[in-house]
């Protein structure tokens, strides 16, 4: 368990990312020293002159990438001990972590419901394994260690993996304009529509016009899915009009409005098991407007119905809007709400 005079180091080059780690761990564990770094360079300088009891390792670090900053931290801070939390989820690249000298591994999509078993695991000395990749023998310095060694050939797997949240699939993706919006929006819808998937959008006019071009454009027969009732677009204010009450969401109103919503998408999906994706900007939209209360309650619900009903659900906030003081705090809480984040 975390002390008060540990020091950890974290680094990551997406900032919001970032502070959502350290608000998390300072939150929860109360650490009294969290240093920051942007760059594999950092990282290294860092770990050498701190030498922190437990380092938090992207793998996608700019100047020197993780793995190779984790070789070089064993040898200028070795007495550090090394955590992925990485975008990566290739068993590959958590075998090269570990190879490297890590103690943990966990993907970013879980770091909501496993960074915080993580780290208390690494720091008693313990290896821990995501649940993703569980059956998959890593090996690594940790292995190296003499018989008797202190707690150094324990292996720690998240109790979720026997929990309904494993699959689930509430994401958000933070974007810097609305290119990467509309990419990766047409990515999510386009990749369900061709599975067999209905699809619900709830988004501005100008995202839903500009989404159905771009489903167009990669051959996809979207009149064929509007007419089938496969392909379902909404208006975010109109939809929100139906559930919200004095700059709230009633959840009764929300529960009947999305389940009415879901069945028939639903009834139109193809396939032995009907399927529903949706993706939008419900929360998102509120977040704009000031109010950032309802915009995590309205997440919170969200993620009710992604467990409920086995919805595959993707959100996008604009970046740019997460600036500093309580935006960090709301940033934090909106990561917390979904089961994984991105950077687009």
């Amino acid at each position: 368990m975390a002390k008060s005079s540990t020091r950890v180091l974290v680094a990551d080059d997406f900032e919001p990312f970032r502070r959502f780690v350290c608000a998390t761990l300072q939150n929860k564990l109360e650490l009294l020293t969290i240093i920051e770094a942007a760059d594999g360079v950092q990282a290294i300088e860092m770990a050498q002159a701190m030498q922190p009891e437990l380092i938090l390792l992207d793998i996608g670090l700019p100047k020197v990438n993780g793995i190779e900053a984790a070789r070089r931290i064993r040898a200028v801070a070795s007495q550090s001990k090394i955590l992925f939390v990485s975008q990566e989820s290739s068993v590959d690249v958590a075998q090269a972590a570990f190879s490297a000298g890590a103690s943990g591994y966990v993907a970013k999509m879980d770091a909501g419901s496993e960074l915080l078993i993580a780290v208390k695991a690494v720091l008693r000395g313990e290896r821990f394994v995501g649940s993703r990749f569980a059956g998959h023998g890593f090996t690594g310095p940790l292995d190296l260690r003499p018989a008797g060694s202190a707690r150094g050939d324990q292996v720690v797997a998240p109790l979720r993996q026997q929990t309904v949240e494993t699959v689930r699939r509430h994401e958000v993706g933070f974007y810097s304009d609305d290119a990467c919006l509309l990419d990766n929006f047409t990515r999510f819808a386009g990749t369900a529509l061709k599975a067999g998937k209905s699809v619900i959008v709830v988004a501005t006019e100008l995202h839903r016009s500009s989404l159905l071009l771009r489903l167009q454009s990669h051959g996809l027969d979207i009149g064929a899915a509007i007419e089938e009732g496969r392909y379902i677009s909404l208006d975010v204010a109109a939809t929100l009009s139906k559930f919200m009450i004095d700059g709230q969401a009633d959840p009764v109103r929300f529960l009947k409005t999305t389940s009415d919503l879901i069945a028939a998408a639903a009834k139109a999906a193809k396939g032995e098991r009907p399927q529903v994706a949706a993706c939008g900007e419900c929360a998102p939209f509120l977040w704009e407007q000031g109010n950032a209360e309802a915009a995590i309650r309205i997440e919170h619900l969200w993620d009710e119905i992604a467990k409920s009903h086995e919805v595959d659900v993707l959100c996008g906030y604009f970046l740019d809007r997460f600036q500093g003081g309580t935006s960090s705090r709301i940033f934090a809480k909106i990561c917390a709400e979904h089961s994984a984040v991105h950077a687009w």
